[in-house]
């Protein structure tokens, strides 16, 4: 509205001009100067002004740019918070309900809330520069149009902490909403859902090897709508809940951080997984350190957690010398060099004499692999990669995007 009337009162007088006169800086701040600037109707010449900030930052005795400060407008600011740490100074607070709606932002119940700082009139007779307490932010002065907060970085912390409760919390509600709206998501089970968890994880691997941070954004949060359908599921039988299941994760990595919440003291990572398994077998009630293991990861996966397990309890995970290994290769390539498989061939899954050879010489492999602290499974994987990408180099097929580990 204020553009169309002063594009209107340019036509009207022109060629006078029409000085329209905004607080502060022009380029700050200003949505009608913005629009203004993009209308095709009128000239536009800029007169350069002092800014609120200058005189925010002089108050404040900060430098924005060795703190970080990121401006945010009040109404943007628990959306922004979502995403960053701060520190902010939040602009156009114009409303005690503005002031109100940043004010919750932080989590309800905690007791040791920063202190924000109220920036009002800056640079005018009735100035106003005070530190408040958190819950005061609302209650201290009459906010206007030249109203700002400062707003320390532990306070964007907990904004962005308590952001990430109220998305998960949505999440829930829709899960809700799906089990009593939606005939296939009411079909659903624990057992129904097993392929869809494993299809999700892999997904989140392969985003994982890319850099694109928005579809891996978005596969983990395809994973998380599994553990919220699977909690939902146990749910509703009685049996635990996702606030449980959030609880047992968070006391486990308590109990298992003892260096970090108790007095014992670790000297580098090595220790710190002594210290883990130890407490694991002891919270388990285990036989062994391979309890717990699933039989049906991967193979080389399987193998490198089997060999670091096998060390913390002193073993040598393979048995196989150099001498050994040599011959088994020789037998391997020799029994290869007598075949010509066509490519849709099948696999013999049966265990024979040959297949416990290339079992060996895979599990030397992986075990070599994870003493040299390389994972054998990704580096198959980008191998594997590498031969799609030649395979499709030779058909003359463009070459996708594969993640890379």
């Amino acid at each position: 509205q204020i553009v169309e009337e002063l594009v209107a009162a340019a036509e009207q007088v022109a060629p006078a001009p029409v000085v329209y006169a905004v607080p502060g800086s022009p380029l700050v701040g200003e949505r009608s100067v913005e629009l203004l600037r993009a209308d095709g109707r009128v000239d536009l010449t800029l007169v350069p002004a002092l800014s609120f900030l200058d005189l925010a930052w002089a108050a404040l005795g900060v430098d924005p740019l060795a703190e970080g400060v990121r401006l945010v407008d009040a109404a943007e600011f628990a959306a922004v918070t979502a995403s960053e740490r701060g520190p902010f100074l939040v602009a156009q607070c114009w409303s005690r309900h503005l002031l109100s709606e940043i004010k919750l932002t932080w989590p309800e119940g905690d007791v040791s809330p920063p202190r924000p700082v109220l920036l009002h009139h800056l640079g005018l007779q009735d100035e106003v520069v005070v530190t408040v307490d958190w819950w005061d932010l609302d209650r201290t002065i009459e906010p206007d149009h030249l109203t700002s907060v400062y707003v320390p970085a532990a306070a964007a912390a907990a904004a962005q902490q308590n952001a990430a409760a109220t998305e998960v919390g949505r999440l829930v509600t829709l899960m809700d909403t799906l089990r009593a709206r939606c005939p296939w998501d009411q079909a659903q089970t624990h057992l129904s859902l097993m392929p869809h968890l494993v299809e999700e994880c892999y997904e989140v691997l392969d985003a994982l090897g890319t850099d694109d941070d928005g579809h891996l954004e978005e596969e983990l949060g395809d994973l998380l709508f599994q553990i919220v359908f699977h909690a939902r599921l146990a749910s509703e039988a009685g049996r635990f809940d996702l606030a449980d299941v959030a609880r047992s994760v968070h006391d486990k990595l308590v109990h298992r951080h003892p260096h970090v919440f108790g007095d014992i003291e670790v000297h580098g990572p090595d220790d710190v997984v002594k210290n883990w398994e130890a407490i694991k077998k002891s919270e388990k009630g285990r036989d062994s350190v391979t309890d717990g293991i699933p039989s049906s990861l991967p193979a080389l996966m399987l193998t490198t957690k089997l060999a670091r397990k096998a060390g913390s309890v002193g073993m040598e995970p393979s048995r196989s010398g150099p001498e050994d290994v040599r011959a088994a290769w020789t037998a391997l390539v020799s029994a290869a060099s007598a075949r010509q498989p066509d490519s849709d061939d099948p696999l013999d899954a049966e265990t024979t004499e040959l297949s416990d050879v290339v079992g060996e010489l895979l599990f030397v492999v992986a075990t070599l692999a994870q003493r040299a602290g390389v994972d054998a499974e990704l580096a198959l994987r980008r191998r594997a990669l590498a031969l799609r990408a030649e395979v499709r180099a030779a058909e003359g097929v463009p070459n996708q995007e594969f993640p890379n580990r």
